[in-house]
């Protein structure tokens, strides 16, 4: 192990941990925080699983809690640029000094508990968990926001005993882990279901909704359903700054955690319209502008992110006065491809594909073949750093009055900021895909 001297030492280090303990499973975190002497039981929790729509919903209930005056962790994955967007008290992310404080500490430990087992060495992602345990222990939190990062059942953040679980989607996503069908994949996330703890569900699919009813049945946990206390017209639903219709069950999810509480944390309906209609989220449909033109960076990233993203560019035509975007996509695996490209071709003018620097990314020939034999437009191949070179700049060819569209993952969109909002790129983004 090399001498922690600077934060760069121990992000390269943390990154080799990709290579260690490949094996999908929760043994290796139990083991950590039994050393760590368990700090995530120092603090209540709210435990938020789910194929999308996790990160606004935790960013929604982070916003209720702390315009109420409570101190609030929130704990998600992945980031966007900064790796310390993953650890935030009050929405203060962690600093890459204290990233390295930490790592310092947490890596003799590691090394101990591997003198006993090499299988139990911490992966970057269990890190990264601990960091959050022991940095909302340390910060004193009131209440923390715990996103899952991959199913629920195995995944690390499942060491938490919550106040209130929430699962806010289900739809087929990482099959090749979690199971290739909506009831197989339920049962992974319903695994964040403990006994006789309440449980929030959104509009889930029938085949998943019953699997999620079989699994609180048999342990006791009382299921609320959002369909339950608002019908199935999201329209209907609460409303909240966010862009996207989608948007809506997210903030109902999050109002049904609140009335969950609402006996413990005394909590005004009046402040939770109102936080919702304040709470920031990036990268989520969000129009900004660039040099006169709209541009819009979203994280549609799987198939269920297809169907909210053809509704977004339908929008955004109509609202363009029929003018079609310029779409930029970058996609993690065909499968995902399959379903964005098609809707991405079906309203954009052009088409130009990427690929973000990760493993997983599309090669511009498995895109190219996706795209609609009707299609008319130019396509295109380019790459993150030839259409954003510096800050404040992008080379696509365009007119102002038509809108540029950047999507299809999460990690597309932050390898784009980073190019784009920094002065220079930071690195960090490839420990994004952990």
């Amino acid at each position: 192990m090399p001498e922690l001297s600077s934060y760069q030492v121990a992000r390269d280090w943390l990154y080799s941990l990709k290579n260690r303990g490949s094996k999908y499973g929760i043994d290796r975190m139990i083991r950590f925080a039994e050393e760590l002497g368990h700090p995530e039981r120092s603090f209540p929790v709210i435990h938020v699983a789910g194929t999308n729509g996790k990160g606004s919903t935790c960013a929604m209930l982070e916003r209720v809690f702390r315009d109420h005056g409570y101190r609030v962790g929130l704990s998600t994955s992945p980031h966007l640029v900064r790796q310390g967007e993953r650890i935030q008290v009050d929405r203060k992310i962690l600093e890459e000094s204290e990233i390295l404080a930490y790592v310092r500490e947490l890596a003799p430990l590691a090394a101990r508990i591997a003198e006993e087992d090499p299988e139990l060495h911490p992966s970057f992602f269990e890190f990264m968990t601990a960091m959050a345990f022991l940095h909302f222990a340390r910060s004193e939190v009131d209440i923390a926001v715990v996103e899952v990062g991959l199913g629920g059942r195995l995944d690390a953040t499942n060491v938490v005993l919550p106040e209130v679980s929430v699962i806010t989607s289900i739809a087929l996503d990482h099959c090749e882990i979690l199971g290739d069908t909506l009831a197989k994949i339920a049962s992974e996330k319903a695994g964040i279901v403990k006994p006789g703890v309440p449980v929030v569900a959104g509009l889930l699919p029938e085949e998943a909704m019953s699997e999620v009813e079989r699994i609180c049945s048999e342990r006791g946990a009382p299921l609320v359903r959002v369909e339950d206390r608002y019908g199935r017209d999201i329209f209907q639903y609460p409303e909240t700054n966010l862009s996207g219709d989608y948007q809506r069950i997210n903030a109902a999810l999050a109002c049904c955690v609140m009335e969950v509480l609402d006996g413990s944390w005394k909590l005004e309906a009046s402040k939770i319209t109102e936080s919702l209609r304040k709470v920031a989220w990036p990268g989520r449909w969000e129009e900004r502008q660039l040099s006169g033109r709209k541009i819009v960076f979203d994280v549609s990233h799987n198939s269920e992110g297809a169907t909210w993203l053809e509704k977004s560019l339908a929008d955004l035509v109509r609202r363009s006065g029929g003018a079609r975007p310029d779409v930029v996509m970058g996609v993690m695996g065909a499968y995902r491809a399959a379903a964005l490209v098609p809707v991405a071709a079906k309203w954009a003018d052009s088409l130009t594909f990427v690929m973000p620097e990760q493993d997983r990314a599309c090669r511009f020939e498995e895109l190219e073949a996706l795209v609609p034999a009707g299609f008319a437009g130019p396509i295109r191949e380019a790459s993150i750093s030839e259409l954003f070179p510096a800050k404040g700049v992008c080379t696509l060819d365009f007119k102002t009055d038509r809108p540029l569209v950047v999507s299809g993952s999460i990690y597309l969109i932050g390898e784009v900021w980073d190019r784009f909002y920094e002065e220079s790129p930071l690195g960090q983004g490839r420990l994004q895909d952990f």
